[in-house]
């Protein structure tokens, strides 16, 4: 049988590396998965507590309304106004998505379709690539790296895309390479938003994970964003409620508005206990965030500290939960897929290869912070022995 959207989709590349991961944990090797960034982090106590509570009354196991309930909608721009100073309608501004994923990918149906095209950063998660092609648009790259000049590269694929992008797709904190941009950056994109008539869609995953004393800024920061742009803000990672799947489309009401007229088609919301859990976790536990911050940030130095001492450096990132690094220079011939698989192998260590990030991933593996300091510490211990070249 011939299947439609998905025949287009490459073999996904991590999918290798999770089956030798697999395969030498039946064959009972303690293999220590960095790869997969599934936060290990438990929620916030409080609301768990909420969640059982709330899961106990039958009222609650009725269909729920599909834009979100209106206090979570209120509690979403509650936290707006007191992290960033950014003021949202939550009758008009908001529509509560089942986790950032699915509200970026509901989101390029409503915005794109055949014959049209969308800018992407390339490296980039892989949704952020595929959700516009599975609208069935087009997609043109913007080389994103440390050493890449962004807007001159966004100016470029925007000159040679044709017909002209009516899409930008961004993410800061990026993933995966974990580069951060501030806030006279947001501000040129808007300019830039506004000059060529285009639509900013920024996915705004590790709005809270900021290292070393920096704070990501939203895109709804700067003076006339919602006039051309949308954010989506989930509690995933900030909160470490990644199996609740809440997450917020921010900023242009009519956009909002096209979402959740497209939603009330396709979904009846999140499961109403957790959207009640999810509006105490943001009003009761609003440090909470902080908490998950200062673990990221010890793994983090524990993962490059380590591996600085095996003879691998790494620039450490100052946001998200992953650190980027590239294939070491003895190991470059291999390519990030081989590169991986013999650190699943040998190592016991399983990573990403940022091939599966798309064409600028090339040359790179992504780690995700999602072990203990203890565990991280033995991963690094596992890639002295398999790395004998690094010296």
């Amino acid at each position: 049988m011939e299947f439609r959207r998905i025949h287009a989709l490459p073999p996904y590349a991590f999918a290798e590396i999770d089956a030798l991961k697999m395969a030498g944990r039946r064959a009972g090797e303690d293999v220590i998965d960095l790869g997969f960034g599934n936060p290990d982090i438990p929620s916030p106590p409080v609301a768990v507590d909420k969640l059982a509570e709330a899961a106990r009354n039958p009222r609650n196991h009725r269909y729920s309304a599909t834009r979100g309930l209106p206090r979570l909608r209120l509690a979403a721009t509650d936290l707006y106004r007191r992290r960033f100073g950014v003021q949202l309608d939550p009758e008009t501004e908001v529509c509560v998505t089942i986790g950032a994923k699915e509200g970026f990918s509901h989101l390029m149906w409503v915005l794109l379709g055949p014959g049209d095209t969308a800018l992407v950063p390339s490296p980039s998660y892989p949704i952020h690539i595929w959700g516009p092609i599975l609208a069935g648009a087009g997609v043109h790259y913007v080389r994103l790296g440390l050493e890449q000049d962004f807007f001159a590269n966004l100016h470029a694929a925007w000159e040679q895309a044709w017909p002209r992008p009516r899409v930008v797709v961004m993410s800061f904190p990026h993933n995966p390479t974990g580069i951060c941009v501030d806030l006279e950056f947001m501000a040129r994109m808007v300019e830039f938003a506004r000059e060529h008539q285009v639509l900013l869609v920024h996915d705004f995953a590790y709005a809270d994970l900021g290292f070393d004393g920096y704070e990501p800024p939203s895109l709804l920061q700067v003076p006339g964003a919602t006039e051309v742009g949308v954010e989506i803000y989930s509690l995933t990672k900030s909160f470490s409620m990644a199996g609740w799947r809440v997450g917020f489309l921010m900023g242009n009401p009519e956009v909002v508005a096209a979402l959740a007229r497209l939603k009330s088609y396709l979904d009846y919301g999140t499961f109403q206990p957790i959207q009640i859990a999810s509006i105490v976790a943001m009003n009761e536990a609003p440090e909470y965030p902080q908490e998950v911050n200062a673990i990221y940030t010890a793994r983090r130095d524990a993962l490059v500290d380590g591996l600085a001492r095996v003879g691998w450096e790494i620039d450490k990132p100052r946001g998200t939960m992953f650190v980027w690094a590239p294939v070491p220079e003895p190991y470059d011939e291999l390519g990030s897929l081989e590169f991986a698989k013999l650190l699943v192998q040998e190592a016991k260590v399983a990573v990403s290869p940022g091939v599966g990030f798309g064409p600028g991933g090339e040359g790179f593996v992504r780690f995700a912070l999602v072990e203990n300091e203890q565990r991280i510490g033995q991963a690094v211990r596992g890639i002295r022995r398999a790395l004998p070249k690094l010296g």
